[in-house]
């Protein structure tokens, strides 16, 4: 299953500032918190799906990097696409 876009998880655009993307947080781990819905696992991945979208937009290097390479360049350790360290 690919991952959705972080601004789409958090209902956001992409020139949203901080204060926007805590904005959409809050509301969404309100909404789909586990405690406020026990035993659905539908809401529980939302859940973790927000927290994982707010972590890298709030991070200005992750953003960075999210934004040139999307989900792969995160994968990579920050490197993006064809970001093979050769280092000697």
């Amino acid at each position: 299953m690919s991952k959705r876009d972080y601004y789409e998880v958090l209902g956001v655009a992409k020139d949203a500032s901080e204060d926007d993307l805590k904005k959409a947080y809050r509301r969404l781990a309100m909404k789909y918190h586990p405690d406020r819905n026990p035993g659905n696992p539908d809401a529980e991945a939302h859940f973790k799906e927000a927290g994982e979208a707010y972590e890298v937009l709030t991070d200005p290097q992750k953003r960075e990097i999210y934004n040139q390479y999307g989900h792969e360049g995160l994968q990579r350790g920050g490197m993006g696409a064809g970001g093979d360290f050769a280092g000697g």
